[in-house]
């Protein structure tokens, strides 16, 4: 078989790992982002016990390896509660609370950045705190932080083949079946290299083109 045999027979199926790839990134991203925006505030909350809740976090996301989480919440916690969960909740659910872990110390950057006369402004305006925060702060810090949240979507979404691991038929999952079934690893790993590539590299693209109109703005 030709290798252009082989990558029409083979990417029908890459397509669908692909899908699913893209789709677990996109849910995991997006609790990721509202779970690192409140573990920051949390972080620089005047409540002690806020603080100490977002560094055992954190220090926890940054100790253990991404794949030492998934196999606590899929292992671990279905056996100890007796409970059934999919692949793919324990992938969202790892990937979320890892990428979560990261985000929450790239906003929290982000935020103590902004210019403490925008938060004297807004509150002289009569803006409650609450309002202030969310209204005024975190819209500007998430423009500073664009760099190094698109890094962080961009690690994740590598990161998500990892969980194949946990059996979940994902882009390196998909790669894994067609090599078992073909003996033909070089080819395969070459073709799945060049899908998770083009996929960073057009988020990497739409993230300048993002930042150049935010930074117009």
């Amino acid at each position: 078989m030709s290798f252009f045999e082989l990558l029409s027979q083979s990417l029908p199926l890459l397509m669908q790992g692909l899908s699913l790839t893209l789709e677990l990134a996109a849910v995991s991203l997006a609790i990721a982002m509202v779970l690192g925006i409140i573990a920051s505030l949390m972080g620089m909350s005047k409540n002690p016990v806020f603080r100490a809740i977002n560094r055992a976090f954190v220090a926890i996301i940054r100790g253990t390896p991404l794949l030492v989480q998934g196999f606590f919440i899929y292992f671990g916690i279905t056996g100890v509660l007796g409970v059934r969960m999919s692949a793919f909740t324990a992938g969202v659910i790892a990937l979320s609370l890892n990428a979560g872990g990261y985000m929450s110390e790239i906003f929290r950057g982000g935020i103590q950045a902004v210019d403490p006369g925008q938060t004297e402004a807004a509150r002289s305006l009569g803006l409650s705190k609450s309002q202030t925060t969310w209204r005024i702060v975190i819209p500007q810090a998430i423009r500073i932080c664009i760099p190094s949240v698109v890094n962080q979507w961009c690690i994740t979404i590598k990161d998500t083949s990892i969980i194949s691991v946990l059996g979940f038929a994902e882009l390196t999952k998909i790669g894994q079946q067609i090599i078992a079934r073909t003996f033909r690893s070089f080819e395969v790993w070459i073709m799945v290299g060049i899908l998770y590539f083009v996929v960073i590299y057009l988020l990497t693209v739409l993230a300048h083109v993002v930042e150049r109109k935010v930074s117009l703005d």
